[in-house]
């Protein structure tokens, strides 16, 4: 548990994912969605490299974290994303955190207790796998 200390005293908070091991999972997907753009365009000059790679990235990571809690390289990492109640996100949830993700500043304005807009604004958070 984590502790922090605030107006009403000192809150402690679930087992939420430490940033390096977030930013690893990130790292794992790119490589993955990079690697899969890579093989279907051979070619890393082509225009649509990077516009082929972030839809790899973001579908790839969205259904994975719709359909086991986790993307390709969170899983790898013993990370899972589920709502604040247990519950697993739906696919929409899912995609619009994904879709927040690629926008990069929500993971980056986060609050105390680590989490970011895209997991305040799809009431989510990443956890530590057991």
């Amino acid at each position: 548990m984590t502790e922090s200390t605030g107006p009403a005293g000192p809150q402690t908070f679930p087992d939420f994912a430490s940033w390096p091991r977030r930013i690893l999972a990130l790292l794992i997907d790119w490589i993955a969605s990079y690697g899969v753009a890579f093989f279907i365009l051979r070619d890393v000059q082509h225009t649509a490299f990077g516009a082929l790679t972030m839809a790899i990235f973001l579908l790839e990571s969205a259904v994975g974290v719709a359909l086991s809690s986790g993307s390709f390289g969170q899983l790898a990492t013993k990370v899972r994303v589920h709502r604040l109640d247990g519950q697993p996100l739906s696919l929409l949830q899912a995609l619009l955190r994904q879709v927040l993700v690629c926008l990069v500043i929500p993971p980056l304005v986060f609050r105390a207790d680590g989490r970011g807009l895209h997991d305040l604004w799809t009431r989510s958070a990443a956890f530590n796998r057991v």
